[in-house]
């Protein structure tokens, strides 16, 4: 491949890299930017009343404040938002009224947690649970190779489409109940165009589903312009319409970006987030 080097990018201030974002020095509820859950479900013939349960689970490693006497405090912040939200926190926004903490003075960690529950519920439109611990106060956490059940990405397969295309989806004759997953999850975020690398289990009661289909189908993804919980729906949908199994769990976790990782899960059943929320080995 020859390369024209007269077109290439040689210092920062001529990439991406030099452009600044604005962080306010003190508390900003105003950075939140929400956007309508409906938008994006209209797409994927998703209906008002919506054919799954779920929720969305939001770790952020990035929380600061500081206390009483102007010393900062480090915590990590784990939010569930429920999937019946009228919207959602683009995650940009989010990262930047979190950084308008940093130079806050707050009295104690449930003020700053009522305040955080406050602003976000006001802009969702729905009841969010925050939990905060300080850095000091968490304990050794187990990290897991990958999701429960069996991963389909060592099936050797030939990829050539990276559009979604849920054709890839289809079933044999026999019944199973099944528990599947794949590290290959990869889509741009709708916003900023920047890579959403993600884990997916797919949950399932049903007539089986070719794995060597759904592979493709996932792989499929990879270009594909959308929110990491649209994504999911959207695996969801199409589980639900090309496979008719009669239970579905679809969960997905992703990658951290600017301190945020997104863990969307979407089901026929209702299921407790409790004890879910297992941080994988890349996250």
């Amino acid at each position: 491949m020859n390369i024209d080097h007269s077109t290439l990018i040689t210092t920062p201030n001529q990439s991406d890299l030099g452009k600044k974002t604005e962080y306010d020095p003190q508390y900003n509820p105003d950075k939140l930017f929400a956007i309508p859950r409906k938008l994006n479900r209209e797409q994927i013939k998703i209906p008002d009343k919506l054919p799954f349960f779920g929720f969305d689970v939001w770790n952020h490693y990035e929380v600061s404040w500081l206390n009483s006497k102007g010393k900062p405090i480090a915590a990590i912040a784990e939010m569930t938002f429920p999937c019946d939200s009228q919207n959602i926190i683009e995650s940009k926004s989010m990262k930047l009224y979190f950084n308008s903490f940093n130079n806050t003075i707050i009295q104690d960690i449930n003020t700053l947690r009522s305040t955080m529950q406050k602003d976000i519920e006001s802009r969702i439109n729905a009841c969010i649970s925050i939990k905060l611990t300080p850095l000091m106060q968490v304990t050794n956490e187990i990290y897991y190779r990958g999701m429960d059940g069996y991963c389909i990405d060592d099936i050797d397969i030939s990829c050539t489409d990276y559009t979604v295309n849920p054709s890839y989806l289809y079933t044999d004759v026999e019944t199973v109940n099944e528990a599947l997953y794949s590290d290959l999850l990869k889509s741009n975020c709708l916003v900023t165009n920047q890579p959403d690398w993600g884990s997916v289990q797919i949950i399932y009661h049903g007539q089986k589903i070719n794995r060597e289909g759904l592979l493709r189908y996932i792989v499929s993804f990879r270009n594909c312009n959308d929110f990491s919980e649209q994504c999911i729906e959207r695996i969801f949908m199409d589980i639900m319409q090309y496979c008719n199994p009669s239970k579905l769990t679809v969960y997905g976790r992703f990658t951290r970006r600017g301190g945020l990782d997104i863990n969307p899960l979407r089901s026929t059943e209702k299921i407790i987030p409790d004890h879910l929320n297992k941080r994988l080995c890349r996250q």
